[in-house]
Order: C-alpha cells, then sequence, then structure tokens
C-alpha cells in the first residue's frame, strides 16, 4: 500500500471519530405540546362537559421517566362546597407508536375549598414511565378520575385529542448495534463513532496504526 494511499484511510478514520458524536447529538429527544381536551364528564348529578388545556412534562430518571400531567383550567364543578382535601384527582395517559399501553398518574387532594358550582381545579398529576419498547413514543391524555365526598366522577376526552408529549425512548431490552471487525482500522472507525469517550481509543487505534505503518515502510 502507498504512503498516499494509507495517509487517506488515517484521515478518514480520525474524520469519522470525530463527527460520530455530532451526528448521533443532532436527533432531538423529545417534542410537547399543550393540548386542548374536550372533557365529558359524568358526575353523580348529571353529564357535564369543559375544555382544559393540558401539558405533560418527562423527566429522565435512570430508565424511566418521571411523568407530570397539568391541567391549564378546571373541569366538572360540584353542586356543594368541597372542604379541603375532599377531592382527589387522578388520570391515565395513554401510550402509542412504539410503546403501547397506558401509564397512571395521580395528585394530592385539594388543599383549599372548591366553592359550589365553580370548575375544579386539577392538581398536577405525576407518575413513572418505564419503557418496555424503543423507539418514538407518544403520550396522550386520556380518562381523569375525580373523588370527592365519596363520589366518583369519570371524565372522558371527547375530541380525540392529539399527543401532549412524543419521546425518543430506549426500552430495557433495547437492541445494541454490534461493531465491525473487518480489520483494525475498521474497528477504530466504528469505536470512533460511539461517542467522545469511545473517540479516544479510536484515535489511539489509528496512532497506533500509524505508527505500525511507519516502521512498515522504515
Amino acid at each position: 500500500m502507498s504512503d498516499v494511499s494509507y495517509q487517506k484511510r488515517t484521515a478518514l478514520a480520525l474524520a469519522a471519530a470525530v463527527a460520530g458524536p455530532v451526528v448521533l447529538m443532532a436527533a432531538p429527544a423529545a417534542h410537547a405540546d399543550v393540548v386542548d381536551v374536550n372533557y365529558k364528564c359524568e358526575t353523580p348529578i348529571g353529564p357535564k362537559s369543559a375544555v382544559s388545556p393540558i401539558d405533560i412534562k418527562a423527566v429522565k430518571s435512570g430508565s424511566a421517566y418521571q411523568l407530570t400531567m397539568s391541567f391549564q383550567k378546571g373541569v366538572s364543578s360540584s353542586p356543594v362546597a368541597l372542604g379541603a382535601g375532599a377531592m382527589k384527582p387522578s388520570a391515565v395517559i395513554r401510550l402509542g407508536g412504539a410503546d403501547q399501553g397506558t401509564v397512571a398518574v395521580s395528585g394530592p387532594a385539594n388543599t383549599a375549598e372548591i366553592p359550589a358550582n365553580s370548575p375544579i381545579k386539577i392538581s398536577d398529576l405525576s407518575g413513572t414511565y418505564t419503557p418496555k419498547a424503543s423507539g418514538k413514543v407518544t403520550l396522550t391524555a386520556s380518562v381523569l378520575t375525580i373523588k370527592a365526598l365519596g363520589t366518583t366522577t369519570t371524565c372522558t376526552p371527547g375530541n380525540s385529542p392529539g399527543p401532549a408529549l412524543s419521546l425518543d425512548v430506549t426500552g430495557a431490552s433495547g437492541p445494541v448495534a454490534p461493531l465491525p471487525r473487518t480489520g483494525p482500522l475498521d474497528s477504530a472507525v466504528a469505536l470512533g463513532t460511539l461517542g467522545g469517550t469511545v473517540l479516544l481509543l479510536g484515535a489511539t487505534g489509528v496512532l497506533w496504526l500509524t505508527r505500525r505503518g511507519a516502521r512498515a515502510h522504515g
């Protein structure tokens, strides 16, 4: 192999090792929207409806995500005042895309009295989502449940709302890409694309090959 050809392969390996991490970091990990949800509620005194903008946020914690579901407007109402601690909300978030199923979220009881015949403000609801699959997953507001004074009100979205959040997740059994083993130089290129830490190993392999090549041509 000529010196020029060997130098070109070495330069390509270094370029791939530097460019690899940049490509991996370019893809967005999450996308969120505030979505209007038209809740149709079955209450002890008959059907009621209300529209509330819903926001779902996710914070990664280890292999799981801590979810927070926020209501920007009150839903349903009570014919009588609800004293502090009288109302307890919970809800379900529906998964779609690469992962299927639901995630249960719940929140604390009301800390202040809710006046009679006024919209019930729902506190932030939280829960934990652990991905079972890998890929893009959507999270959409689903059934809301309000328990108060021994009664249960069930509110179902009536307008087929779109996802409030999408995540790129990796499940517990996510695939691991194999590294090619066609030769020391090719291995250096593959290792270099995995990230900054492995980038040093890739560069070391290239330098070792360079020194070996120099000895071969000496």
